[in-house]
């Protein structure tokens, strides 16, 4: 490959990997949760629990940072006229899968993002999260195969396009102007914050470079092994590397299994719930960070994938489905993990992710 072609090909997904791991070290740097610097499904998290879609104190904050790169990647859709507003792709079914991907990824305590930074900060139980995240591929494109679609999407009005960007835009209205309406933490994650101007300016940097390059955390896994083409993993690679890098540098990053920040050692869920997670974002065609990249391009049945997760993020802390972070109590470390309705929704998902896609298979030649 020459090197006009590398760059032509790779450059640009490379430095938008290299802008999310950047923004991922400076939102860490000036107050965001250690490892979490950014977290599509933590963040979708503590939005739910700001909305009072549920009731754990910890978790509750409006982040800026899912504002942002829902409206940075609108304006650099429409700076590029990519802006189409579409939609009626299954919606009920994406609704059911984002549900429970989310699910999954708060029984691993974060989001293919997440585990990329987690293991840039040399957080090893996020191992087991990246192998069943490649499981959970590897399960999707064996019926991509067999060609599982969910359908094709339609053109609609362009103001259908613009409602979820147009949601995010009144959240932050909400945030600035009535706080009041809000839940805050006070402690945990939720209260570990960076001022909401640059948390939003990182994520529309975030959003712009993630829809020019196509950035996505399943996509690169997936046209790796299905198509040999690496140049979305080279985004993910990218990511690594700076968070990497920048954890080094900061004297931040500390190899170990444990006393990670918001991680658990419980690794055989940590595996099914990254498996299923993953396997959901092949049947969606992107993971969460994509699906809100696809939204704010107008992308209605992105939409619907996003008020799933966040769905998703409602229920796991109302029924108790999230993993719980390991701790040092009383001096004593305790080990944390996944709760046996933790188990059994992720087991349960698997059977709905597994139905999904067995009706949306091409049927045979003269079935009915």
């Amino acid at each position: 490959m020459t090197k006009n072609r590398w760059v032509r090909d790779y450059g640009p997904i490379v430095l938008a990997g290299l802008i999310t791991g950047a923004a991922a070290l400076v939102l860490t740097a000036l107050g965001n949760p250690k490892n979490m610097g950014f977290c599509i499904a933590c963040f979708e998290r503590d939005i739910a629990g700001a909305l009072g879609f549920h009731s754990a104190a910890k978790v509750q904050y409006l982040r800026p940072e899912i504002v942002g790169i829902v409206l940075g990647a609108m304006l650099a859709a429409i700076a590029a006229k990519e802006f189409r507003a579409k939609a009626g792709s299954s919606p009920a079914s994406r609704f059911l899968i984002s549900l429970f991907v989310m699910i999954g990824a708060l029984v691993f305590l974060g989001c293919p993002l997440r585990m990329v930074i987690r293991l840039g900060g040399g957080d090893l139980t996020a191992v087991a999260g990246l192998l069943g995240f490649l499981a959970g591929i590897l399960v999707g494109i064996v019926f991509l195969k067999k060609g599982f679609s969910l359908g094709r999407a339609y053109p609609v009005p362009a103001a259908e396009g613009a409602v979820l960007p147009g949601g995010m835009a009144a959240l932050l209205v909400l945030l600035l102007a009535a706080p009041g309406l809000l839940r805050f933490s006070s402690e945990g994650p939720g209260s570990q914050r960076a001022f909401w101007l640059i948390s939003l300016a990182a994520g529309v940097l975030v959003g712009a470079a993630a829809q020019r390059s196509r950035l996505c955390m399943a996509g690169g896994l997936r046209d790796a092994f299905l198509l040999r083409d690496f140049r979305l993993l080279s985004g993910f690679l990218a990511i690594w590397t700076a968070v990497t890098l920048g954890n080094l540098i900061m004297g931040s990053y500390t190899l170990s299994t444990v006393s990670q920040p918001v991680a658990h050692s419980q690794y055989l869920w940590s595996f099914l719930g990254m498996a299923l997670a993953g396997w959901g974002s092949i049947l969606l065609g992107g993971c969460p960070l994509r699906q809100l990249i696809l939204a704010g391009e107008g992308n209605g049945d992105s939409a619907v994938s996003v008020l799933g997760m966040v769905t998703g993020a409602a229920a796991a802390h109302n029924f108790g489905l999230a993993g719980n972070p390991d701790s040092v109590v009383d001096g004593a470390y305790q080990v944390g993990g996944t709760s046996t309705a933790g188990m059994a929704a992720v087991l349960l998902g698997f059977a709905v992710l597994l139905a999904v896609t067995l009706t949306h298979l091409p049927k045979k030649e003269g079935a009915r």
